[in-house]
Formats: structure tokens, C-alpha cells, sequence
């Protein structure tokens, strides 16, 4: 029993304890310069929250997101520029933080799977229309 609640203790912990951190002073507060400001929010609107993964993290109530909007406003707000912001964001999570990512081997899939659909789809749809009369002798 003992060795349960250590375990609880030493892996429960620490996972707990990270929702109670208070959010980061940006995470919910806006820059008092609009023009910053809508710099802010429209490059917040181009990353993706990393923990809902289909929000951006100007609409997730993720504390990670928050988190990530409290650094872009800061770094707007000492005069860094949006796309400096977004390399740094992607060197810290990784292109999949991005919204649009660059095209490179690493997802190469993810921009040519449509393609690659729609011409699978074309050609059986070609096929069965070509061959599928009925009929005929």
C-alpha cells in the first residue's frame, strides 16, 4: 500500500500541479497597442494548438495555448516580427505547430494525399463509367 501512494506521489504529482500554475500574463490579456495587437491575433490565428489540434490557439482554452499566446504577444510587444515569431515557434514545436506547413519530405504525404485521392478516385470512376454499359453483346 505504502509503495502504491509513493508511486501515486512521484508520478501524480507533477501532472497535477501543472494546472495550477496561474495563466502567463498575456495568455488572456491583449496588448494595449491595436496595431500590436492585431498583429498578435493574426498571427495566433495561423498556429495550431498543439493539445486540441483542431483550434488555433487564439480560440483554445488549453494552458499550453495560453502559454504560446502570452510568448507571441510579448515578443510582439518588444518589436519582433510575425514570421521571426512563427520560425521560432517552429523550431521550438515543430512544423505541425503551423497551420501551413512548408512543403519538404517531411510532408511531402500531407500536401499530395488529395491529389493522390482524387486521382485514384477519377480513375475508377473513369473506369466504371468506361466499362460498366451493360447490354452491349
Amino acid at each position: 500500500m505504502v509503495f502504491v501512494a509513493t508511486l501515486f506521489a512521484a508520478f501524480g504529482a507533477p501532472a497535477t500541479a501543472q494546472d495550477r500554475l496561474p495563466p502567463a500574463p498575456y495568455a488572456y490579456q491583449q496588448l494595449a497597442d491595436p496595431a500590436k495587437e492585431a498583429k498578435a491575433k493574426a498571427l495566433m490565428e495561423t498556429l495550431r494548438c498543439l493539445v486540441c489540434q483542431g483550434q488555433s490557439i487564439a480560440d483554445s482554452d488549453a494552458p499550453l495555448a495560453g502559454d504560446m499566446r502570452h510568448e507571441v504577444r510579448t515578443k510582439i510587444a518588444a518589436g519582433e516580427s510575425p514570421d521571426a515569431i512563427r520560425k521560432w515557434l517552429v523550431a521550438r514545436y515543430g512544423n505541425w505547430v503551423s497551420y501551413d506547413p512548408p512543403f519538404d519530405g517531411a510532408t511531402a504525404l500531407l500536401w499530395l494525399a488529395p491529389l493522390l485521392f482524387l486521382a485514384v478516385g477519377l480513375w475508377l470512376a473513369f473506369g466504371r463509367l468506361r466499362g460498366g454499359g451493360g447490354g452491349e453483346p
